[in-house]
């Protein structure tokens, strides 16, 4: 386990320490002090709740090849900490707030509230584009035609023989985009919708190429490994989307927020890493399944959140509840199993 934490913590290190050293400078110990435990909170929460995230990633990367299971530890964490925590919400703050990127950084030094005023304007069209992509990712789960194991199995079973339905999943979106569409508000209308629909394109464009590129030949492969690790830096991208709001209820301050939901991004890497090197998936039988089943109840408390407000707390609890009951029923049937193993021999 040390082996593949060593990096995140070291990282960690120096992300704890730059935040302390940032505050003293910024505002003497008190707030010193105050900005470590910021960061550090961040980086629990931002832990905790991508927990599913992490175990969603392992399945994916037993679909590419071990060129860009690397890049997605190194590279990839670029992407999640500079581009999402970072890049991303200056482009929506320049979208929404109608100022050019440079602006929008002047803003998040100099103005945050004006900042995180401009960002609250964008969390329903957020919420509308991660609700819509993560419910694509559980809903193509339970419709796998060549799915075996089964948690809760009197629906499981059900939802994987509607699989014959041409495009259930993108009709099922459809519709709980339209049903929550009724209680936006009316100034979000046209914001919820359009991005809710953006997200449903950009998953079945990833997901259509993904598979139009798998093949047998090492050319393909390397083809399809690519677009999974494009699928992948989307999924945390959507995991991300809400994290980058409700963040800015703890700090205003961009870099602190950086700061913090970075060192949670590289743990949610070595955490996939871990998982996929040690078969934990293989060991508890369920935790795949719980791990959609999360996915899915995160996208719902996304819709649910365009209409009321979520606390963050409940949404990290539902999750934790969800894996948790799926690692009991894991260990649960690995008990079954073991006497009639030794009955055998």
């Amino acid at each position: 386990m040390r082996s593949h934490f060593r990096n995140s913590i070291i990282f960690s290190v120096i992300c704890l320490i730059a935040a302390f050293v940032y505050g003293y400078t910024t505002g003497g110990w008190e707030t010193a002090f105050s900005t470590f435990f910021i960061v550090l909170t961040l980086w629990a929460l931002e832990t905790s709740i991508s927990f599913d995230n992490a175990i969603v990633n392992t399945t994916v990367l037993k679909k590419m090849d071990a060129k860009r299971r690397h890049r997605f530890l190194t590279r990839g964490i670029l992407i999640a900490v500079v581009g999402m925590r970072i890049i991303f919400p200056l482009l929506i703050v320049s979208l929404f707030g109608h100022v050019n990127p440079v602006e929008a950084l002047r803003l998040a030094l100099r103005d945050s509230d004006q900042y995180a005023k401009i960002l609250e304007i964008a969390h329903i069209p957020i919420l509308g584009f991660g609700g819509a992509f993560l419910m694509m990712v559980g809903l193509k789960f339970f419709f796998n035609e060549d799915k075996h194991t089964h948690r809760i199995w009197w629906i499981e079973k059900y939802l994987q023989k509607m699989h014959k339905m041409e495009a259930i999943e993108a009709g099922i979106v459809m519709i709980l985009l339209y049903i929550f569409w009724q209680f936006v508000a009316p100034e979000h209308f046209t914001d919820f919708f359009v991005s809710g629909i953006l997200g449903l394109i950009v998953f079945i464009i990833v997901d259509g190429l993904s598979t139009l590129l798998e093949s047998n030949q090492a050319s393909g492969m390397i083809k399809s490994s690519m677009m999974w690790f494009l699928y992948l830096e989307l999924l945390d991208a959507s995991f991300s989307l809400d994290g980058v709001i409700w963040a800015f209820a703890l700090s205003k301050n961009l870099l602190v927020i950086a700061l913090g939901l970075g060192i949670g991004a590289y743990f949610v890497r070595s955490m996939t890493m871990y998982l996929y090197d040690k078969w934990t998936l293989n060991m508890y039988r369920y935790l795949e399944n719980g791990a959609f089943w999360a996915i899915c109840s995160l996208a719902l408390m996304m819709f649910l959140g365009t209409i009321i407000h979520i606390p963050e707390v409940f949404t990290w609890l539902i999750g934790i509840v969800v894996i948790g009951l799926s690692i009991w029923s894991s260990v649960r049937e690995q008990a079954k199993k073991k006497p009639e193993i030794e009955d055998v021999i």
